[in-house]
């Protein structure tokens, strides 16, 4: 080294020195820090000092060893110019919100790994560094964090995301206070009382009714409809419950064909009864086991009828039972989250008191009328067993039965008496007419209730071929393999998954007046269309439901490109073709 040499470098040496109170060390310029918050979710960044600033492109936090965990979303702050580079002048954050795909419940370890880059504005640019934070994650609870608000990056204030509506329904329980929750779900279970899902009660409560006899008072029919309901509501709110809390599909352990088959017969017994064929009662000794005399065996035989309804008949997996369902599976809190089923299960029976207090109020006074009442209520005793057999029958043997039904109930009537009264001979004939309608559409094999003529209004092409009605075209699966699959090999596209079973209504529903519209087909000509099939409940179809949380169809998701589940646009329950346009613009 020359003498000029030696002298640069004292110089040098003397600067640093002199300055050396202005530069900060590294762990003074840079703080990272990895944590879990209570939402089970990863709050990650690093704080820098005074002067100093991130490079964004040397700036990551990753996830490593995460036992099956996976990234759902991720949150950063954001970085501004500076000459030229975009940097952090403020200390970055990093909110990183983790899924549980495959419902583990145990504590995962796992590890955030940090690496960061940075320099001083005085001029010191420091070289790059990688710092590993070991976590634990109670993997358990991570599937709350589909419906959670994510914290917004930079001012710690809380941002509003979008949520499915069951989710939003869930968040409900969670945050309202228990006055408002129970009138909230009060509210739904009045909404679901205008569903197809409660109108096969209508006339099991009325036909309960009138099954009393004669000189009914109001009081009584007050008493044995509140029975009815309070059954009714109970029988729910310990299936919701236990489907809650396992993790069940609501609806297909109670549809097996021999338990439709078994309850189907009941009905038609309740219906033969009607007909005066003979009265159905508790067996007397039993009467006396349960009761000094018989004033309480009405109250016993309405209260199993209500319990054994609303398992049999329904339920009906709408988003206000899904948003219960769901509470009750992330937090295990079965106490709230059965008061609001019970809850939602009295709303649903409010309408069904009123019901069952005007077939009391007006019942007619002993004489033909009475016949006739009973006689109208026992063929409603039979629509419903050939509803319930729809669950697991093909629609043309119901149709059929419907149109064997109506036929027979015509003539009863008098469809061919001259001197009948006009009113009910109105009412015959045009009974007659469309059950003979019903018969022919089950002999032309194009079984309809809506159009039982439908096929005849088919219009011919040009080469005189009968065009046919458009359908929606699905792929059917039964388990998560073939699921995978189908998505692996279709992934970039737009895909929509429908969970259906032939022995659920509001499936039907959606088929016949939502997929059935045209704007909707056309709509959905965009989409990979998947049917998840669940009818037989068996474990592969048990699994798949598990995998993406639901309880019982129908159920639809939709995927992004990289086939991720929307989960805020997911739709639970029967919706209506206009405003399943409008979701699907929203996608």
């Amino acid at each position: 080294m020359n003498y000029f040499s030696k002298i640069f470098m004292t110089l040098l040496l003397t600067a640093s020195f002199i300055y050396a109170g202005d530069f900060l060390m590294p762990n003074e310029a840079f703080s990272p820090y990895a944590k879990v918050n209570d939402k089970m979710q990863i709050e990650a960044g690093v704080k820098i000092g005074k002067d100093i600033y991130l490079y964004k492109e040397k700036f990551s936090v990753k996830l490593k060893n995460s036992d099956g965990l996976t990234i759902k979303d991720t949150q950063t702050s954001k970085s501004v110019d500076h000459h030229g580079d975009k940097v952090y002048v403020e200390s970055p954050k990093v909110l990183i919100t983790l899924e549980n795909p495959n419902g583990l419940s145990k504590v995962v370890d796992a590890t955030v790994v940090i690496k960061y880059q940075g320099c001083s504005e005085l001029g010191l640019c420091y070289s790059p560094y990688t710092k590993e934070f070991p976590l634990k994650i109670d993997a358990s609870k991570l599937i709350q964090t589909s419906s959670l608000p994510l914290l917004k990056i930079g001012d710690d204030k809380v941002k509003k995301v979008e949520k499915s509506q069951t989710d939003a329904i869930a968040d409900t329980i969670k945050s309202g206070s228990l006055i408002a929750i129970l009138l909230t779900f009060l509210g739904f279970g009045l909404l679901l009382a205008m569903t197809p899902c409660v109108f096969p009660m209508i006339p099991i409560i009325s036909g309960v009714i009138v099954s009393q006899g004669e000189g009914i008072t109001t009081k009584k029919a007050f008493a044995l409809s509140v029975v009815y309901v309070l059954a009714m509501a109970v029988a729910y709110t310990i299936a919701g419950v236990l489907a809650g809390l396992f993790g069940a599909n609501l609806q297909a352990a109670l549809q097996m064909p021999w338990v439709i088959y078994s309850f189907s017969f009941v009905f038609v017994a309740l219906a033969f009864s009607m007909f005066g064929f003979y009265e159905l009662k508790l067996p007397d000794a039993l009467v006396l086991k349960v009761s000094s005399g018989n004033s309480r065996s009405g109250y016993i035989g309405v209260a199993i009828m209500g319990f054994l309804s609303a398992l049999i008949v329904g339920p009906c997996v709408a988003a206000p039972l899904a948003g219960a369902l769901v509470y009750i599976g992330q937090t295990g809190d079965a106490l709230l989250g059965g008061m609001a089923l019970f809850s939602m299960s009295i709303g649903m029976g409010l309408p069904l008191i009123v019901v069952g207090v005007s077939a009391g109020k007006f019942m007619p006074k002993p004489g033909a009328w009475m016949s006739m009442v009973s006689a109208i209520f026992g063929v409603m005793m039979l629509g419903v067993s050939i509803w319930m057999l729809g669950k697991i029958l093909d629609s043309s043997i119901i149709t059929l039965l419907y149109g064997l039904l109506g036929i027979g109930f015509a003539i009863y009537l008098g469809v061919f008496e001259k001197e009948a009264h006009i009113f009910k001979k109105s009412i015959s004939v045009i009974l007659f007419i469309y059950s003979v309608a019903l018969f022919v559409s089950f002999l032309a094999g194009s079984a309809s209730m809506t159009q039982p003529l439908g096929f005849l209004s088919a219009s011919k092409t040009s080469t005189g071929v009968v065009s046919q009605k458009r359908e929606l075209h699905f792929t059917v699966v039964n388990s998560l393999s073939e699921l995978d699959a189908l998505l692996a090999k279709n992934r970039g596209k737009k895909i929509m998954l429908d969970f259906s079973a032939e022995w659920c209504t509001s499936c039907k529903e959606l088929e016949d007046v939502t997929f059935a519209d045209a704007d909707v087909q056309e709509k959905l000509s965009g989409y990979v269309l998947i049917r998840a099939d669940v009818t037989d409940n068996t474990e592969d179809e048990k699994a798949l439901s598990k995998a993406y949380g639901v309880f019982g169809p129908p159920a639809l998701i939709f995927f992004d490109k990289n086939l991720k589940v929307k989960n805020a646009k997911t739709i639970i329950g029967f919706i209506e073709p206009k405003d399943f346009l409008a979701h699907l613009v929203k996608l």
